[in-house]
């Protein structure tokens, strides 16, 4: 009311001249028209702004209701796999995809689902898609590593945990897995890049590892050096011991092999080192010899008298060959392999006579009763294969093999059962 009487009060008259006409006012007139003119001014202006406008907030408001939707979905999805629902957690993942685009959530959604399902594809379609993004890839290489360890594709697991690594660097679990699956792969030169300084045996796989990386290496000189570092690693290892003496001899270096393994047989006697020193010879008393001279670090090892009881018997040289058997038995030796020898001894010695037919079935009686003789034996599950490899067969522990007596079968069959007798592995051989 005070605006209207102050506006109403004002003095003075206003005119204007449109063409040949001539408007004349008053002050308070031509001010009221001019607010009027200006309100309506602003009245068509909001409106305009509003109609050029509806386009974008339309299309907000149904960004906005398929959000809704989508994030609904994504809840559904998740209930659903949760409830192990696999056709309510399939669709649902498709809606949330459809609704929001691939996202990492609905890939992964999606993948899982597609596993819950069976439909391996789909969940590795979606699994390569989330690999393909930089703010996701570990998501989706660990879900192919997961696909490819189910498929048993070992090569392919390693390749995937390689790369899932490289996106996701300092995972332990993943080190760890990518170590196991080279050992499963027979991978054996990145088991040994992964190894850590002890294995499940509590003893360090770096010898065993380097001996199944020389093995398979094409390049002699790698080969070489795998080997050497073997025997770095563990100087009374007998694989890495051979694998030297191999790769010299390959090479023409007979006198450096032979050193090897006469210092190979000084730390550890082995009976394989013995068959490798004397294959090259094949004289029966020039087998002998070197056999005496091979072992002569060690006249009183059990493993000696055994070998030049061996050779002595081949060369025909009988009473040699008893004095050895002999020395075994005072030593309180009770291997099947030594009285299976003397029976052959007593059967080259006495022939088809009555003492030798005694002699042998005594001997034979013996064998029947006595100890295991020594085997390859995994300390972790007590497997023995029979032959070296870099990692037990039974349960994948690298670097488990030892030399030594064997455990009773039945023993061996139960650990060998409850370590999963079923997985095999690549020999290094």
């Amino acid at each position: 009311m005070g605006v209207a009487w102050f506006i109403a009060s004002l003095p003075g008259r206003i005119s204007f001249d449109v063409g040949p006409y001539t408007v004349e006012t008053s002050d308070s007139f031509a001010l009221v028209a001019l607010l009027l003119v200006f309100v309506v001014s602003l009245g068509l202006l909001r409106l305009v702004t509003l109609m050029l406008s509806l386009p974008r907030t339309g299309s907000r408001w149904r960004r906005e209701r398929r959000r809704r939707a989508g994030d609904l979905a994504v809840t559904r999805t998740l209930v659903a796999l949760a409830a192990g629902e696999k056709g309510d957690a399939r669709r649902e993942a498709n809606r949330a995809r459809a609704l929001l685009g691939d996202t990492p959530q609905t890939l992964l959604l999606t993948a899982e689902a597609g596993r819950l399902s069976g439909r391996d594809d789909e969940a590795a379609e979606a699994f390569r898609a989330l690999a393909a993004r930089k703010d996701a890839a570990f998501l989706g290489l660990r879900g192919l590593l997961a696909n490819a360890i189910t498929r048993q594709d070992w090569s392919e697991a390693a390749s995937f945990a390689r790369q899932a690594e490289a996106a996701h660097p300092g995972a332990a679990w993943l080190h760890a897995e990518r170590a196991q699956l080279a050992v499963r792969a027979g991978d054996w030169a990145e088991a040994l890049m992964l190894s850590g300084p002890a294995g499940p045996s509590g003893r360090s796989p770096i010898a065993a590892l380097a001996v199944g990386a020389a093995l398979k290496a094409t390049n002699p000189d790698r080969a070489e050096r795998l080997a050497r570092r073997a025997l770095r690693a563990d100087p009374s290892f007998t694989p890495a011991v051979l694998t030297l003496a191999e790769q010299a001899r390959a090479r023409g270096r007979e006198k450096k092999a032979q050193a090897i393994l006469a210092e190979g047989w000084k730390r550890a006697p082995h009976p394989d080192i013995a068959t490798l020193a004397l294959a090259p010879v094949t004289d029966k008393l020039t087998r002998a010899t070197a056999a005496r001279q091979l072992t002569s670090s060690l006249p009183d090892h059990e493993e000696t008298h055994l070998l030049l009881a061996h050779t002595a018997l081949e060369a025909g040289v009988l009473g040699e060959a008893r004095r050895h058997l002999e020395a075994m038995r005072n030593a309180g030796c009770n291997q099947r392999r030594m009285w299976l020898l003397l029976a052959e001894l007593e059967e080259e010695d006495r022939g088809d006579t009555d003492a030798g037919r005694i002699a042998q079935r005594d001997a034979l009686r013996r064998a029947a009763n006595a100890d295991p003789d020594p085997v390859w034996r995994c300390a972790v599950c007590r497997a023995t294969p029979s032959s070296w490899q870099a990692a037990c067969q039974v349960c994948l522990s690298p670097g488990s093999l030892t030399w030594g007596a064997a455990q009773d079968p039945a023993v061996q069959n139960d650990a060998a059962a409850a370590s999963g007798g079923t997985q095999i592995i690549t020999q290094a051989a």
